[in-house]
Formats: structure tokens, C-alpha cells, sequence
């Protein structure tokens, strides 16, 4: 009788001690701090410039009204009221006391710089924080701001995530982005040259309008080539009350279906360098708001045919990048 194969024991990807073939949020955080720790979204009750006319109007069209912030607390609280209620909350699901507070909603470096300080201050005051990340853009970098990051990152173990979503500047007018890929990379570097202890998160989404398989992977390629230390793959999930509810229901968008996006993400993976850690690979809709597709509310699913994709094509992150540099 034929011994049964143990993905674990046989897995030759470096940065895991389970099955996973590719650098997992969840191996990052036990390998860092040395046990699991608990993220607690914070909304700080920010803008985007995209929303309030500086570079346009209306958000991204596939944007809650809560900016991405709608597993937080309601903005009116203050940050430690948020942060005290949302762990009291996790603490069910997660037997830790390591948190890392995540302003979360909106563009959090669109304000003065006094305000950012105060608001960043009083998260990384609260019981239990080891970490601090804070979700922008790359053209929400104003003077003083990265130099004060830089401070941030000798103190803590600082992420900044900056949303790209795309190389393609055709997409990003289609989605109301409000920036272009150039202007990106120069948000980009100046968080690199302000301190290399900032740990810079890039956000990806499969499935925008218009763009194809190829388009996929030609940015992900292109952020493989600028390695940044974590990525973050999106589905595009269509939620009520957005501009992309509105196209998807008069039929002009249609998501992707679970096998392509598995696959895809398989396939980005293999592009992306070993040692930049996957912090997700796959979104959250928030259940009452979703439209479509109806197949990503069974995300550990999603997560699986991942996993059993990489083993049957027995492949895994990386495998493919040092190409990409050859390029």
C-alpha cells in the first residue's frame, strides 16, 4: 500500500512550517513577535483626495462609504474607546495579547501632520501593541510625514500598506483612482529613502474592469521587480450602493469566477520574490453588503484551492522572480 504524502513534510518552500508554499501574515507574525497577534481596524474618520475634490470626487468605485473601514468601530469613538472594543471582541477568537492597531479606513496620512501624530500616538499607547500599520496612498506623502514614519519605524515595527491596485493608468482613470503609476513609485521611494525599517505593504486587486489575465500579471511583475516587504491580493467584490453595483447590475462588469481568480493568484505568486510576505490572498466583503460574487463569502475555500493548486502544479512563491529580475 502506497505511503500518503505529507504536504507538510514535503514542502520545499523556505518561509513556512506547514503546508502553505508561500510567506504567509500569519508565519511573519510568529516568526517577528513570536506568537500570533490580533489586528485592530481603526477608523480615524478620514478623507480620500479622491473623494473630496482635490483629485476628484465619489472614491473608487468599487469603495463602501466606509473606506475600506467597515469592520471598524465608528469613527465618533476615539482611538483607544475603538481599540479597547474591538479587542474585547477578538479576544474570543484570538488567544493573544499582541495587537497591532491598523488605521484602516480611508487614506490615513490625509491630514496635518500634527493630527497624524496625535492619532498615531495615542494607538501606539494602549495595552498590548507591538506593531503599528497604517493603510494610504502613495500621493498622501506630505513633507514631514515620511521623516516622521521614519521615526515611528525606530520605535515600533511600523507597516505603511500603499493601495496601487494596478500599473495601468487606463484602469486607474476607470476606477477613479485618482493617480497614476509614476506618481506611485515616487510615493513609493520616498518611503524607502526615508528609512529602510518601514515595512511597505502594496495592495493588488484581480478582476478591475477591463483589464485582463495578462494586465494582471504585468503588475504584478512590476511590483515583484520594486520589492516591497509585503503584498496584499485583492478580489474585487462588488458591494450595494457603489459605482461598480451600479455597472454590475445594468450588466456592463462581471466578475471573476473562483477557478480563474485561484489561479491567478497562484500565478502571482510564483512571480512574487520569496521573502516578501503575502499578507492576504484573498478580501472580505462584509456580508450584508455583498453583491457578487456570491463564491467569495466561503473565503477558507478560496484559501484552499489555493493550497491545493500550488501542490498539484507542485510550484510556490517565488519560483519564477529571479526571471523577472533577468528581464
Amino acid at each position: 500500500m502506497a505511503k500518503k504524502k505529507n504536504q507538510r513534510a514535503e514542502n520545499p518552500f523556505p518561509y513556512s512550517d506547514s503546508n502553505k508554499r508561500y510567506y504567509t501574515y500569519d508565519y511573519y507574525l510568529r516568526q517577528t513577535f513570536g506568537g500570533k497577534c490580533a489586528k485592530i481596524p481603526l477608523d480615524a474618520g478620514f478623507t480620500c483626495p479622491n473623494i473630496d475634490g482635490t483629485r476628484g470626487v465619489g472614491g473608487c468605485i468599487y469603495c463602501s462609504g466606509r473606506g475600506s473601514g467597515d469592520f471598524a468601530e465608528a469613527p465618533t469613538l476615539s482611538i483607544a474607546e475603538q481599540y479597547r472594543k474591538t479587542r474585547e471582541k477578538l479576544s474570543s477568537k484570538w488567544s493573544t495579547e499582541r495587537c497591532i492597531p491598523y488605521f484602516q479606513a480611508h487614506t490615513n496620512t490625509y491630514a496635518p501632520l500634527p493630527r497624524l501624530k496625535e492619532l498615531y500616538e495615542e494607538a501606539l499607547a494602549q495595552e498590548g501593541v507591538v506593531g503599528l500599520n497604517i493603510a494610504t496612498r502613495a500621493d498622501c506623502l506630505e513633507a514631514g510625514v515620511p521623516e516622521y514614519l521614519a521615526a515611528l519605524a525606530d520605535r515600533t515595527r511600523l507597516t505603511v500598506e500603499l493601495g496601487l491596485q494596478t500599473i495601468h493608468d487606463e484602469t486607474a482613470r476607470k476606477i477613479n483612482r485618482g493617480h497614476t503609476y509614476e506618481e506611485f513609485l515616487v510615493g513609493y521611494t520616498r518611503l524607502r529613502q526615508a528609512s529602510d525599517k518601514i515595512g511597505i505593504c502594496i495592495h493588488l486587486i484581480f478582476g478591475l474592469p477591463g483589464e485582463t489575465e495578462e494586465m494582471m500579471m504585468e503588475s504584478v511583475r512590476e511590483v515583484s521587480r520594486i520589492k516591497p516587504d509585503q503584498v496584499k491580493l485583492h478580489l474585487l467584490h462588488v458591494l450595494k450602493n457603489t459605482t461598480l453595483s451600479n455597472q454590475y447590475q445594468l450588466g456592463g462588469y462581471t466578475p471573476l469566477d473562483k477557478k480563474t481568480y485561484v489561479s491567478l493568484v497562484v500565478n502571482a505568486l510564483e512571480l512574487l520574490p520569496m521573502d516578501t510576505v503575502i499578507a492576504r490572498v484573498t478580501g472580505d466583503g462584509m456580508g450584508e453588503e455583498l453583491l457578487a460574487p456570491e463564491w467569495s463569502r466561503k473565503k477558507v475555500s478560496v484559501i484552499n484551492d489555493i493550497d491545493k493548486l500550488l501542490y498539484e502544479r507542485n510550484t510556490w512563491q517565488g519560483i519564477y522572480a529571479e526571471k523577472i529580475d533577468e528581464d
